[in-house]
This record gives structure tokens, C-alpha cells and sequence, in this order.
């Protein structure tokens, strides 16, 4: 018999205990089940379909026909961590120590989890924005805390200062940012960092950074680590990985940064999570993050052309949409089409369409949930092929 344990605390963090007590199915397995069922193009969840920088990949199969295929070392292999240092300095000036300031990860989630396991004791508060993803209410339940939530409304997706000032207090343990934000595609500004950068000092909060998104921002948005404004750098610990950048969201190689203290506390944890891992693939990301700057620029490109395709078609539906300033997605409102549940729109989609979404209510609890109740987030990281095909179905359904 299953007693009760952890496993009940993460899944009511996830919200995905049902009435009698028992975790239920994701969203996004039933989305995807529905999109294979009915041979829908899946937008629902977000990984890309197509393959990075053949750099990348080439790097890969050296490291692998190297012997490169055993335990790593615990912080990660020398050749990353010196990678990840070069480029926070690179792109933000960041100077990092890669043999005590740098911990690789098995993915961000990975890092969040060892992250919010190492620091948050029994009803610590975490603060985040809502919606916001997934794992954050499962990873923070784990470790006892208590969540607390930021709302971001349609369609700017900004949070208030003075209510993001407000929410932070001296119960607050860590305050968890995510920008460029997920599923909205906001990158929160200068302006609001520094709220949160004065409210951690005035509290003593630990900052902690998803910036899984940080290379794939549009137009003249620009992304800027918290860790590099001033009083923040020695409170905070910065998370990203290579998945999304890359286009190798299956390999899990993420890392955290932020002082030496930290990093350590957090790698006390992560040894007996997954303990070490994707020994081949460490150097392969560390090439990755050594390419030019052109390169990151044309996956930005890239991305930003997928997001004005689909976001065409999903105006030429009668769609309003919030036009994202970085990642994967887009989100859309149902209502204009007469469907005030967007849970209810996705499973009509297959149908109406032949297109899967997930409802972005997934991503949010009680009010605002309700309040996010018409809106669907569509992934747009695929191929110009899939995007345009997906367009065209959704076009179809103005006439509908």
C-alpha cells in the first residue's frame, strides 16, 4: 500500500492530487496522449524538433568515441564549469570561479531542486511570479516551504512593483525569479530587478534565478541577470542550462552560479540526487557556449520567425495574443472564439484544428487560476514546416 510521504507534498505542490487524494495526470501527458491519438500537431509541449548547431552534436559523438562515458567529476567536468565562467563573463561581466563558484546540473530543474532543498526548512516562504512552471510548486513543497505567488495578468504579464515589493517579507526564504519568463515570454526590466535586489537585502532572502531562456530574446527586449545589479551578486545564485539554447532539451545539462557558500550547500544536495551525469554531453555544451556571438543571435532569429509565424495564424483564427518578448511560447485567448475555459479549447483543438495547446490555468492555482481561465499557451520552438502547417490549420478556425 502507498502511504503518504513526500510524493503527496509534490504533487499537491503540482496541484495534481485529485478529490480523493491521488496524483493525476499532467496536463501535458494528456495533451500529448491526445495529440498522438488523433495525429495533432503538438504545441503543447515544449522542446523543438528540430537539432541545434551541428557543433554542438559534433562535439557529442567525439566525447563519446573519446571514452568520455563515465562519472564526471561532482561539480562537473573542468572543461564546462570553465566554459560557463567564460561566458557570464562574456555576456555580462560576471567573473565566476569555475572550480568553486560554477555546480552542472542535470538539467535547471535539477539545480532549482538542489537549490530550494539546500536552503528552504519547514515554512520558509518562496516567492514567485503566477503563472509560473510547473516543478516550482512540487520542488518547493519537497522541501517543506511555503509558496507564495506574484499574479502577472494578461496581456503584459508584468508584475505590480509595489505588490511585488509588498510580497516580500521576513518569512520570504527565497525569492524565485524566472526571466525571461515561462509560459508568458516576458523579460522582466532593470526597473523591477531592482525592486526585488532592495527588498532581498531589507528581508535577507536568497535570490534564486531560472534564466533557462536567457540567449532566446526578440527584438529589443534584453535580458539582464539580476546577479550583475548592485547588492545582489552575493545573495544570489543564477540558474540556466543548454537545453533550450541548443536545441538538446533531452541531454539535461544544466548549472547554477552565485558564491562559493552557496554553491557548495547546493552540491551537498545534488550528490544525492542524480549524483553526477551526462558525462559526454558536458563538453559537448561547453563547445556550445563558446560559439560566436552570431550564432546565438541566428537561434534567436530563428525563434523569432517561428514566433511571428505562428502568432499570424493564430490572429488569422481570431486569436488576440500576447506577443512574446523571448522563449517558446505564445499565449493566446480563448474567449474570442467563444471559449471562456481554455482547458476545454485544447481538448476541442485535435478536433476543430488538428492542433494541440495546454491551457496556461496549468500553470496557476485558485484565483488565478480562474483568472487565467481562457488563456492556451502554443509552443512555437519547431520547424518552419510544422509552424506554417500548424498556421494554416489555425487559420481555418475563423471560419468556424
Amino acid at each position: 500500500m502507498v502511504r503518504s510521504g513526500p510524493w503527496r507534498r509534490a504533487a499537491a505542490g503540482a496541484g495534481l492530487l485529485t478529490a480523493d487524494g491521488v496524483p493525476g495526470t499532467t496536463i501535458f501527458a494528456e495533451m500529448s496522449a491526445l495529440a498522438a491519438a488523433t495525429g495533432s500537431i503538438n504545441l503543447g509541449q515544449g522542446f523543438p524538433d528540430t537539432d541545434g548547431p551541428q557543433e554542438v552534436l559534433r562535439a557529442a559523438q567525439a566525447a563519446i568515441r573519446a571514452g568520455i562515458n563515465q562519472y564526471p567529476p561532482g561539480r562537473g567536468a573542468a572543461v564546462l564549469r570553465e566554459a560557463i565562467a567564460r561566458h557570464q563573463q562574456h555576456w555580462y561581466g560576471l567573473e565566476v570561479d569555475p572550480d568553486t563558484e560554477v555546480l552542472v546540473t542535470a538539467g535547471a530543474t535539477e539545480a532549482l531542486a538542489a537549490v530550494l532543498l539546500a536552503f528552504v526548512d519547514d515554512g520558509d516562504e518562496v516567492l514567485t511570479l503566477e503563472p509560473a512552471y510547473d516543478a516550482y510548486g512540487a520542488v518547493i513543497a519537497l522541501a517543506g516551504g511555503v509558496h507564495r505567488t506574484v499574479p502577472v495578468d494578461w496581456p503584459s504579464f508584468r508584475p505590480d512593483a509595489d505588490r511585488l515589493r509588498d510580497a516580500i517579507t521576513d518569512r520570504t526564504r527565497v525569492i524565485l525569479l524566472n526571466t525571461p519568463h515561462n509560459p508568458t515570454g516576458t523579460v522582466l526590466d532593470e526597473s523591477l530587478l531592482r525592486v526585488v535586489v532592495e527588498a532581498a537585502e531589507r528581508h535577507d532572502a536568497l535570490i534564486v534565478t531560472d534564466e533557462v531562456y536567457e540567449h532566446l530574446v526578440f527584438g529589443a527586449a534584453r535580458h539582464v541577470p539580476i546577479a550583475t545589479l548592485p547588492g545582489a551578486r552575493d545573495r544570489t545564485i543564477t540558474i540556466s542550462s543548454g537545453g533550450k539554447t541548443f536545441s538538446t532539451t533531452g541531454w539535461k545539462i544544466g548549472w547554477l552560479t552565485g558564491p562559493a557558500e552557496l554553491v557548495t550547500a547546493a552540491l551537498a544536495v545534488k550528490q544525492f540526487l542524480t549524483f553526477v551525469n551526462g558525462a559526454p554531453f558536458q563538453p559537448a555544451i561547453a563547445a556550445g557556449l563558446d560559439l560566436s556571438d552570431a550564432v546565438f543571435a541566428g537561434i534567436a532569429a530563428a525563434l523569432q520567425t517561428g514566433r511571428d509565424t505562428l502568432v499570424a495564424g493564430l490572429e488569422a483564427a481570431g486569436l488576440p495574443v500576447s506577443r512574446p518578448e523571448a522563449g517558446y511560447f505564445v499565449i493566446a485567448d480563448g474567449a474570442a472564439l467563444g471559449f471562456p475555459d481554455g482547458a476545454e479549447l485544447c481538448r476541442r483543438l485535435p478536433v476543430l484544428a488538428g492542433v494541440v495547446a495546454v491551457p496556461v490555468s496549468a500553470f496557476c492555482r485558485g484565483e488565478q487560476a480562474e483568472r487565467m481561465r481562457s488563456l492556451v499557451r502554443f509552443a512555437f520552438c519547431k520547424s518552419p514546416a510544422v509552424l506554417a502547417e500548424a498556421s494554416t490549420r489555425l487559420a481555418t478556425l475563423a471560419s468556424r
